[in-house]
């Protein structure tokens, strides 16, 4: 029998007795949910990025309804027969009064006393530059002088940056809970340390190295952090799985393209393994260095 293994017999390992496997659960857990929602925040993003990507929207604001309806034919001919425009769609008069109608009602936004500007979608080849801008707007001057036309992207802009600040908080709490784990780790072994110090200078004077105790806290460690970590991540699964049911009732197609695909389903599991590996190398860390002051 080796060395080592006459050590683990004299220095026995208690798991699942004490906290450290429900800690390493809960940091998991939560872990593995920030994770989810930062990849969550990104695919969205890129989604909606991708979505608008040289999308403009050109309304004709005018109070008459025939000039209104004049320029808008017009500017829908004219926008048609780009060659840099890909595609090109006016937003029917039902579907305007649909969108109004949270805010105006269901009389007022079939009312006329409220005159609604002609709304024309298009998308462009390409990027949408300033200078592809105004050569739209010059062009739309002429037969329909009522035109305004705006970036999709511009729209957007708060949404993605208030985005990109949900994502940097995802990064921080996982930086967070790491380091948390970590110290907790920390405090496990050296408690451990502490009420097996007698029985650890009994291993020293058997012949026992500094290496071959540390592997016997780091093994228990280990054990306790892959159990905690299962679980953590079991109770994870569950809350992403409920969030992700409730969100896709929304029926928001920004909110649909957040969705999680398989290489992020990859990353998540990987949180646990890469929270045994943390746990140990803290677990053999701490150890060596306390023995070396110790003894």
């Amino acid at each position: 029998m080796s060395r080592a293994s006459e050590a683990a017999r004299i220095l026995p390992q208690a798991r699942l007795s004490g906290p450290m496997p429900w800690v390493i659960a809960i940091m998991t857990a939560l872990t593995v949910i920030a994770v989810a929602g930062g990849l969550a925040l990104a695919n969205l993003a890129d989604n909606a990025s991708a979505e608008i990507a040289g999308g403009l929207t050109v309304q004709v604001v005018e109070a008459d309804p025939v000039t209104r309806e004049r320029q808008a034919e017009s500017a829908l001919a004219l926008l048609s027969n780009r060659e840099d425009v890909a595609q090109v769609r006016r937003v029917p008069e039902e579907e305007l009064a649909a969108l109004i109608e949270p805010w105006l009602g269901e009389a007022g936004a079939g009312s006329n006393a409220i005159p609604t500007p002609a709304l024309i979608d298009l998308k462009l080849r390409g990027a949408v530059t300033e200078e592809r801008l105004a050569d739209l707007r010059a062009a739309l001057a002429g037969p329909a002088p009522a035109a305004r036309i705006d970036a999709q992207a511009d729209w957007l802009a708060p949404v993605f940056a208030a985005i990109s600040s949900l994502q940097y908080l995802a990064l921080g709490l996982v930086l967070l809970l790491t380091a948390t784990s970590a110290a907790a780790v920390w405090l496990a072994a050296r408690s451990a340390l502490g009420s097996n110090h007698d029985t650890i200078e009994v291993i020293h004077h058997l012949g026992g190295t500094d290496g071959q105790i540390a592997t016997i806290f780091q093994r228990s460690i280990a054990i306790d952090a892959l159990a905690g970590g299962a679980a953590g991540l079991a109770l994870a699964l569950a809350a992403i799985l409920l969030l992700g049911r409730q969100f896709a009732g929304l029926g928001s197609g920004l909110v649909a393209g957040g969705g999680l695909g398989l290489s992020d389903w990859l990353v998540i599991a990987a949180i646990p393994f890469a929270g045994v590996g943390l746990a140990t190398l803290t677990a053999r860390l701490t150890v060596i260095a306390a023995l070396r002051r110790i003894l």
